[in-house]
């Protein structure tokens, strides 16, 4: 069960997604989703280690002017 979709649920949606884009672009379809969850993941991780980074550098200039 995934987000409060069962079995049945995912697959009607696999149907009507065949149907519309047909069974050529699914793969290029799933390419493209895989590229764009790596790709928020990637920037997800980036910006947290950023964060980080400004933390550090506020807590410097901090001790620097104490």
């Amino acid at each position: 069960m995934i987000g409060g979709l069962g079995m049945p649920e995912l697959i009607i949606i696999l149907v009507i997604i065949l149907i519309i884009f047909g069974a050529g672009k699914l793969p290029e379809i799933g390419a493209g989703l895989g590229k764009g969850i790596q790709n928020f993941r990637k920037s997800s991780k980036e910006s947290k280690i950023e964060d980080k980074k400004e933390e550090e550098t506020k807590k410097i200039e901090e001790d620097k002017e104490a």
